[in-house]
């Protein structure tokens, strides 16, 4: 079965459009940061991170019952 992933999008410290991906591998939320292991998140972004994060995190709690 193929892992849930999420995208989020942000940019590097140089303005570069990049994303985070964000997985679920058996009871564990993943973050995977863009190329140069940085991001830069608007308010926006960062509230959608929180909200990837949140869905991520739920689908884990369903896989550890």
């Amino acid at each position: 079965m193929t892992e849930p992933r999420w995208s989020v999008s942000c940019n590097d410290p140089f303005g570069r459009d990049r994303a985070l991906t964000v997985l679920v591998e058996d009871e564990r939320v993943v973050l995977v940061p863009p190329p140069g292991a940085a991001a830069v998140l608007s308010a926006q972004q960062a509230r959608g991170l929180g909200l990837t994060l949140d869905k991520a995190a739920v689908r884990a709690l369903d896989r550890a019952v």
